[in-house]
Formats: structure tokens, C-alpha cells, sequence
């Protein structure tokens, strides 16, 4: 869920101001013959009598192209089921109904009879106070670009969209507790519940898709749990439906205070929950700091929103640093918090200043995020860098360089731009919002010599139901307006504009106000300047998502030849009885341990590997005492010793030293200046073949 539309609010409760700041921010007919059937794999058998139309013509591509590559856009961030999500009355509507379309696009009750008292929409839409509720078959006021309450992923118009040349949609599950504490509510709002719910409604619409066709498995609509399963289905044309995870509290790991509201036996039982349900990409946090990690900024009044709803969720407010690099978190701004939302806040409580110079948060990788990701990495599943503060990102790279672990996305422009080389030489795929087309083509172009450089396609994130704004109409006199019909990307069909019920949308003057407008928004995007080279790489969009995919399930983690060996040092630290430093704390693999030595420069710690082998890379994960200046050093016999790599830069945190492959039964780091007033102390160290 990204960027916000905001509108003024009157004088509405300061409670409803909060929840709507907040919200705007996160995130039976019977079958009969299709009407249009004609005896081909891609028309239903049936589809209930009144529905929407696809106005799609021309058989979908099938196969691979020359060099035996699949086709295809990616979406890579979308929200199928948030209406199940929130305590299930923040988006209104549902992408199927077994009781028909009339059950499905119908609006939130308090919406009724005149939109009057959806307050959410008013403050976050176009409503001026009201709307007409009604869905189908009107569909007068909903759903718009701009209306940000109202269901956009109707199983036809995602048809309509994969009709149109989408090949790969990631349905990243979402919910926030303390939204949902807010808000009128149908069920818990505890949000791995949440999550399970709409897990379980995906694959009801795979069912509901599968039962036009004549049964499981012969619908276009496949959720796919490997990248191998997902290339199948794209081969045959069909829509390749992948689960991520987008929750401000994964497996309960809020944080209160500062004190972690879960440990690792939580993030091993929900790590294996989410994966058993198909879950194979996720965000570790999301809006609001918690147990795992730290959070990129909104910004303005809305990230003054948003900071006072961390801290009515977590009890502390954001803070800030300068930044150690040039990438940086969004500026939080210097709005006053509206009066509305300040006296939610305890007595004497304010939403604190911050520097115009401190632009990242403190909070970054915590060791039980750390913990999360390496167990993500032993199950093969995809990070998401997308809403972690730049130190958590930060962080977050160098372990998957370390592991030269491939699994990495950003999929909905809120990574900091200057990441994205390191995420493509790791192997990750990345997608952007889906901004206006010429805004759209304006950020493709920034890393477009990068994606050329990697040979990589390129994505785009709708965030469909994600509580975000869409673009706009251009109207029919621009440069760029769709004109009707048109045909896709491959030339193989043809789209006129899309109609549901007795409303017809057209992407000029309407703006993209659901799914099925996606394709219209490429041919867009192909129509504007600098267009068509984008489109392009869209069109490569499913096989770099696969690829990256592929190249996740295939990684093997290095074996650490330092694991539980002998060990020794030239001083140890001793201060605390009850605490030992001891030089195998650093090869124990408990992040909560490590080697400290005595305040000097000169000092070394060194492990036996207990016999020769091929060393050509060592990782080390320093505590706050780091070195500055420091080689490592190689030995066969633990008396001769050479030089394999060495540095005057050295800058703490996560580093590894990579080296020709050589022989060597003793490896040492012999640090020779230190970066603190401390020694220099070692939690974890790593030695691997290369």
C-alpha cells in the first residue's frame, strides 16, 4: 500500500480523523452458456447471467518466444483480498461473489442510501461528502481512480488485465491492527488471522474461475507456488498468481516501548505457516517501526499521521539521524500535527521536532529481523525492500550479499533509488507504482541503463484496493489518449473499453478506476514519449520476475568452515564475571554472543578449521566495536601467516572479504587500528570456500 490522496476534513471526531489520516496512508445467478463462446481454451463453459463483459477479442499468447522465453507484464504488488483485510468494512465490495456480481459490487452498509455517512471516502476521495452507493449495475460514483474505499479487482476486470498481456500478479495479503481498531468491523482484528482469511479467499477464486471452466485447474486464474509451476502456467497462457505477505506485524512482532512483542520461536512457527499457505514473498515491516525493523518515512501532514498512530500502537515516535550514506528515508516534514489528531495523544504527550539535516530513521535491521530473514533465506522466499528505512535496507543487502542470495524485490517505488543496483547484481527484480503513464515512463528511465546493463525487464506495482490513488484522465485530446479499440502489446487481441453493468469506462476520461483499465494504461504508456522502449521492457517483466524466482529456490547457503571450532585470540575482554567474551562466542551461531577484545589497536582472533581447505571469502558481523583498519590473514601450519585481504575503510556492520581462492587450515582477522574508544569485538564470523 503507498501514496496517499488526502482531503480536508471539517470538523469531523478526532477519533474518525485518525483512523482516516491513518487508513489513507497503509493501505446467485445461474450459469449460462458464455455469450460469446466459441469452443476455445480462454471463454468459460459458463458464466453467471449478468456479469461484467472482458471486451477483449483474440486468443491470449500461449508458449515461449525464440530464445524460449515467456511473455508478459508483471504486476508485482497488488491486494486482491484487503476487503477481507481491516476487520472487513475498509474496502467494499469483493473480487468474487457465488451469489453473483450484484453481491460482489455492492458498497459498505454505513455507505447507504447516499454515501453520507462513508467518511473514509469522504476524506480520502472525490465524494464532496457524497456518493452514490450503488453498485451494480449503476455504478454512477465507484469505482475511480480517486476513490480509494471501493473494490477494483473484480475477478473480470483481473481477467480483463490478464487478457490484456499480465502474465505474473503478486497478491501480497495486508491488514494493520490499529486500523482496524478503529474502524466499523466484521471480525478480529488480530492480523495474522487477517492473513490466513484472505489466503483462504484466493483460492476460493481460483475455485470460483476453475467452476466456469468445467472444473479444477481449467480456469485461467492459478496460484503457483514455484517459479517452475508459475513458468507452466504462463507458457499456457494463464495468469501465474503469486502470495506475498504486506503487515505491519508479522507473526505478532510488534514492538512496545522498545521491547520486542515476539522471539524466534514465533518467527519459525509463522515462517512456516505463511510458506504452508503459499506465501513466497513478503515485507518484514510496513508504516509503523516493530520487533523486525525500522521503517522508510511518510512524509508532511500524512507522516505526522502516521507517526502518532506508530505511537498509540507502539508507545515511541519516530526518530531520526543524519544519514551515514547518500541514501535516505522520506522527510518526515515539520507539519504541526492537525488538532484532531494530537488530542488522541496522552496528556502532555506531542509529536516531537526533528532536524531538517536528520532524514533516516535510528531503527534499522533488528537482530530478530535478522533472524527473519535468514530464516526467509532457508526457505527460499523473497524479500520485499519496499517501506524499510534505509539503515534496514542497508543492512538487510549486505546479509544477501554475503549469502549472494538472489531473493530480493522492490516492487512499488518506496526503495530508495540508489539500492537498486545492488538489488539487480544480486539477482532481484524491481517494478515501480503505477503512476500516471509519463510519470510512469519518467521513473523507468532513471535505471534504465542499469536494467540494460543486467539484462533485465521491468514491473509495475498497481496496488489495487491498496488504498493509494490511480492515475487520472488525460483526456481525449492529449497526445497520448487510448484510442479505442486497440491491440495489445503481442498484436494478438484487441480491446475496446470496458463495460460492467450499464457503466462504460474509458481510460481518458475516466482515469484508471479498476484492474481491467491496466492494459488500457500500457497502450498509455505506449503512446507517450519514450513509451514504447518501456513497454518493452514490461514485456520482459515475467521472465525476470521468474528468473529471479528460480535463481531464490536454487541457492544453496555457503558452508561456514568456522562453525563451532577452535579458536583463539590475542586478549579477551574481561570485565563481567557473568558474561564471557571468549573467542568461540564468535563461532557459535547465537547473534546475542561474541569476542571482545582488550582496548587496544593491535589485536587478532583467529579460528582452526581443523584442516585444509579452499578459502576465498570471510564474513564478519561486528558488534559497535569495529575495526578501521584490518586484514585477514591465512595460514597452513598457525605460524606463517600472509595477507589475503585487507582495508583502511572499514566501516562496522556487516562486511565480507572476498579473495582468490586459496589454501589455508587458519584463517585470522588481526585488526591494526580501531574505529572506536573500545577493541574490537566480533559476533559472528563466517568462512566459506568463496
Amino acid at each position: 500500500m503507498t501514496r496517499p490522496i488526502s482531503r480536508g476534513t471539517g470538523g469531523r471526531s478526532a477519533l474518525l480523523a485518525l483512523f482516516l489520516a491513518l487508513a489513507a496512508v497503509l493501505f446467485g445467478s445461474a450459469p449460462v452458456p458464455a455469450a460469446d463462446a466459441g469452443g476455445t481454451w480462454w471463454d468459460p463453459a459458463s458464466r453467471p447471467a449478468a456479469d461484467s463483459q472482458i471486451n477483449v477479442t483474440g486468443a491470449p499468447f500461449t508458449g515461449t518466444d525464440a530464445q524460449g522465453k515467456v511473455r508478459g507484464f508483471v504486476d508485482a504488488h497488488n491486494h486482491l483480498m484487503s476487503n477481507e483485510g481491516f476487520g472487513g468494512r475498509m474496502i467494499c465490495g469483493k473480487p468474487f461473489s457465488t451469489a453473483g456480481v450484484a453481491d460482489a459490487l455492492k458498497d459498505c452498509p454505513e455507505h447507504y442510501p447516499d454515501g453520507s455517512g462513508a467518511l473514509f471516502e469522504h476524506l480520502t476521495g472525490g465524494d464532496n461528502g457524497k456518493h452514490d452507493p450503488v453498485g451494480w449495475p449503476t455504478f454512477k460514483d465507484w469505482p475511480a481512480n480517486n476513490s480509494l474505499s471501493h473494490q477494483q479487482n473484480y475477478y473480470a476486470w483481473v481477467e480483463r488485465a490478464w487478457r490484456g498481456g499480465q502474465r505474473v500478479l503478486v497478491n501480497d495479503l495486508v491488514t494493520n491492527g490499529l486500523i482496524c481498531s478503529l474502524l466499523p468491523r466484521d471480525r478480529s482484528c488480530d492480523e495474522m488471522t487477517a492473513i490466513r482469511l484472505e489466503a483462504r479467499k484466493t483460492y476460493e477464486m481460483q475455485d470460483y474461475v476453475d467452476g466456469m471452466y468445467g472444473g479444477p485447474g481449467k480456469g485461467w486464474f492459478r496460484i503457483v507456488t514455484s517459479a517452475a509451476q508459475a513458468r507452466s502456467v504462463i507458457e499456457q497462457g494463464k495468469l501465474a498468481v503469486v502470495l506475498g505477505v504486506e503487515t505491519s506485524e508479522p507473526f505478532g512482532c510488534k514492538q512496545i516501548l522498545d521491547i520486542a512483542q515476539c522471539g524466534q520461536a514465533d518467527i519459525d512457527k509463522g515462517l512456516d505457516e505463511l510458506y504452508s499457505l503459499g506465501v513466497r514473498s513478503m515485507f518484514l515491516c510496513h508504516k509503523f517501526d516493530n520487533a523486525l525493523c525500522g521503517v522508510r518515512f511518510d512524509s508532511g501532514t500524512t507522516g505526522v499521521a502516521v507517526n502518532i498512530g506508530q505511537f498509540l500502537s507502539t508507545g515511541t515516535f519516530w526518530t531520526t539521524e543524519k544519514c551515514a550514506g547518500p541514501q535516505h528515508d522520506n522527510p518526515i516534514g515539520l507539519a504541526a500535527a492537525p488538532a484532531a489528531l494530537a488530542e488522541k495523544l496522552p496528556a502532555g504527550v506531542s509529536v516531537p521536532s526533528y532536524a531538517s539535516d536528520a532524514k533516516c530513521n535510528t531503527r534499522g535491521l533488528t537482530r530478530l529481523g535478522e533472524y527473519a530473514l535468514k530464516g526467509m533465506i532457508q526457505r527460499g522466499m523473497m524479500l520485499e525492500l519496499d517501506h524499510m528505512s534505509v539503515k534496514a535496507a542497508g543492512r538487510a543487502l549486505d546479509i544477501l550479499e554475503a549469502e549472494e542470495y538472489p531473493g530480493v524485490l522492490s516492487s512499488h517505488s518506496w526503495m530508495d533509488l540508489d539500492w537498486t543496483e545492488r538489488l539487480y547484481r544480486l539477482g532481484g527484480f524491481a517494478a515501480s507504482y503505477m503512476h500516471g503513464a509519463e510519470g510512469f515512463v519518467g521513473e523507468a528511465a532513471q535505471k534504465a541503463e542499469l536494467r540494460k546493463k543486467y539484462g533485465v525487464g521491468f514491473g509495475y506495482g498497481t496496488d489495487m484496493n491498496g488504498v493509494g490513488g490511480w492515475p487520472g484522465p488525460v483526456g481525449n485530446d492529449a497526445p497520448n489518449a487510448v484510442k479505442y479499440p486497440f491491440r495489445s502489446f503481442d498484436g494478438g487481441s484487441v480491446l475496446d473499453r470496458q463495460v460492467t453493468g450499464e457503466r462504460t469506462w474509458d481510460l481518458n476520461t475516466d482515469g484508471a478506476a479498476h484492474n481491467g483499465l491496466v492494459p488500457d494504461w500500457v497502450e498509455q504508456i505506449r503512446l507517450s514519449a519514450g513509451g514504447p522502449a518501456v513497454v518493452d521492457e514490461l514485456s520482459r517483466g515475467a521472465e525476470s520476475y521468474l528468473t529471479t524466482w528460480k535463481r531464490t529456490e536454487d541457492h544453496e547457503s555457503a558452508v561456514n568452515l568456522a562453525a563451532g571450532r577452535p579458536t583463539a585470540a590475542s586478549t579477551t575482554e574481561w570485565w563481567n564475571p557473568f558474561v564471557s567474551f571468549a573467542p568461540g562466542r564468535a563461532v557459535d551461531g547465537d547473534t546475542g554472543t561474541r569476542w571482545a577484545s582488550e582496548w587496544s589497536d593491535d589485536q587478532w582472533w583467529q579460528v582452526d578449521l581443523g584442516a585444509v581447505h579452499r578459502v576465498g571469502k570471510v564474513t564478519i558481523d561486528w558488534e559497535t566495536a569495529y575495526a578501521r583498519e584490518y586484514r585477514i590473514e591465512l595460514s597452513d601450519d598457525g605460524g606463517t601467516w600472509r595477507t589475503a585481504w585487507s582495508t583502511q575503510a572499514g566501516d562496522g556492520g556487516y562486511d565480507t572479504a572476498e579473495f582468490a581462492s586459496q589454501s589455508a587450515r587458519y584463517v585470522r582477522i588481526h585488526g591494526v587500528r580501531r574505529a572506536t574508544g573500545w577493541g574490537y569485538s566480533l559476533i559472528e564470523v563466517s568462512v566459506n570456500r568463496s
